[in-house]
């Protein structure tokens, strides 16, 4: 399962079948973002595509000695966008290719637009979701939820994004989902009935072991997401923000213009490919060898050009050294973003005591650790409030627990009400009352010996100390050992069954 290199295929498939010659790409918002997630603009003008347009821009040119490439999500809006280009068309010939399945009816309507019939062939290419990393794909979506309940427009794009992935990746899945939320299996029940529907482009070759689409809710592990995290790629996500691989450090004291933001992709990043799992500190180490490594290449200043083969060495070496120094620059520039945020932040003391709400039991050494940070001037008010929500998730329903009294020491840090809600907000959303696994207190046998033995063994990094509960839930599945009374399968249960239901 590799979710980049699909897209990769998709798009480089959709250039190679336009034949040679100049060619314009033709997008919209989103697909704009998928494209740039996958290849750098420098890589697609190689394959002689000169031109990259948005297919909702107004002032378009006519380019005739074009060949244009629509790369489009098949929605109602740019089906209407491409049947006022198709009757006044700019460009010599069109291919066209939707992320996701289109309608019979849309492709009819796009047939009686083309009277000058310019359209060379219409496809579907399930590129229909940001691939981040090899195995992580995003939607951009943020607040899929009204309450509990699924918001409708939100169900069909993630419904739409979770089939066009399987559909790129050639699975037809079986599927489990939480039971304990009604989203998950809402969501469950809305890709079935498309496997259904589509049940031809899904006839993919048998697997001897059949694939498995699991859908699990947040509100099953609201601790996770509270926590700071020390490996490079979720430090930069979580301090600086991080939207399509592109950072912004317009607002970093003393920044250069060149500076102002960053692309940070493990594709084109050799540096961030190697790092990006990486603890904190190691990466401190790894950026001293970077520079270390860049200084030893870099052409010294007294360097004499004397001769023709001086002149072209230098020539051949120039664009390689300017890559290493664009990489230099920009990882020491957010390396050093993120460690001047930590310390500005108190985030270390904040980290430790984070691990021992989620990990730890003892209530009275939690309750002092988070009253002394709240004094702490350099404790942020989001920082604050995300310590007395994992004390509110934690001590819930504990005989002495005082959260009233550390709500009103938020409201005396002056802590604003908009982040002092979320603490009932988070209660609310993933509280004991709604979630299906216990977070804090294991009761079964193996998970309270594990526990044990960690205690013995000792903890090598009191800031990494957390597991998700993500990964005991991914253990048991693979040992097949994840119950089937709290994640049912949707249809057959029966293995034979299940096999024969995806075929």
């Amino acid at each position: 399962m590799n979710v980049v290199f699909a897209v990769k295929q998709y798009i480089s498939k959709m250039i190679e079948d336009s034949g040679p010659g100049m060619k314009v790409l033709l997008m919209d918002k989103e697909t704009t973002g998928i494209v740039s997630m996958v290849y750098t603009q420098s890589e697609i003008l190689q394959k002689e595509v000169y031109l990259f347009e948005r297919i909702d821009s107004q002032n378009r040119e006519i380019m005739k000695h074009l060949k244009a490439i629509c790369f489009l999500r098949p929605t109602k809006e740019n089906v209407d966008y491409i049947i006022q280009e198709l009757r006044r068309p700019k460009y010599t010939i069109y291919f066209i290719y939707f992320s996701n399945v289109i309608s019979k009816s849309d492709v009819k309507s796009l047939a009686e637009a083309d009277e000058q019939e310019v359209v060379a062939e219409v496809q579907e290419f399930y590129g229909d979701y940001i691939a981040v990393n090899p195995h992580l794909f995003s939607l951009n979506i943020l607040g899929c939820c009204q309450g509990r309940n699924w918001d409708p427009a939100q169900l069909s794009r993630t419904t739409q994004g979770l089939t066009a992935l399987l559909l790129s990746l050639k699975k037809c899945p079986m599927i489990r989902y939480q039971l304990s939320s009604e989203a998950a299996k809402r969501l469950a029940e809305c890709v079935k009935q498309v496997i259904t529907k589509e049940y031809e482009l899904f006839e993919f070759r048998r697997t001897e072991v059949p694939p498995l689409l699991l859908i699990l809710d947040r509100c099953d592990d609201a601790i996770t997401p509270l926590l700071n995290q020390w490996t490079y790629q979720a430090m930069v996500h979580e301090l600086l923000g991080i939207n399509n691989n592109r950072i912004d450090l317009s607002r970093v004291p003393g920044i250069s213009k060149d500076l102002r933001e960053v692309v940070l992709s493990a594709e084109n990043d050799e540096f961030y490919a190697n790092n990006m799992y990486l603890n904190f500190a190691e990466i401190g180490s790894n950026i001293k060898n970077l520079m270390e490594d860049f200084q030893k290449k870099k052409p010294k200043e007294q360097q004499k050009l004397e001769s023709i083969a001086d002149m072209k060495a230098f020539v051949e070496n120039y664009p390689q050294f300017k890559k290493m120094s664009g990489t230099v620059s920009k990882h020491v520039t957010v390396v050093g973003e993120l460690s001047r945020l930590v310390s500005e932040r108190n985030l270390l003391e904040v980290s430790e005591v984070e691990q021992e709400l989620a990990c730890q039991n003892d209530h009275s050494s939690a309750l002092q650790n988070i009253k002394r940070l709240l004094q702490n001037p350099k404790v942020t008010e989001f920082d604050a409030a995300r310590l007395v929500m994992l004390y509110a998730l934690h001590y819930e329903r504990h005989s002495s627990n005082s959260l009233p009294g550390l709500m009103m020491d938020l409201r005396n840090k002056g802590v604003s009400e908009k982040y002092r809600k979320l603490v009932s907000a988070v209660v609310e959303y993933g509280g004991k009352r709604v979630r299906g696994s216990d977070l804090f207190s294991p009761k079964d046998a193996v998970a309270i010996t594990k526990q044990f033995l960690k205690g013995l063994k000792g903890v090598e990094n009191v800031y990494t100390q957390h597991q998700p509960f993500l990964h005991e839930t991914l253990d048991h599945l693979i040992k097949g050992r994840l119950k089937e009374n709290l994640y049912p399968y949707l249809g057959p249960s029966t293995l034979r069954d299940r096999i024969a239901s995806c075929l």
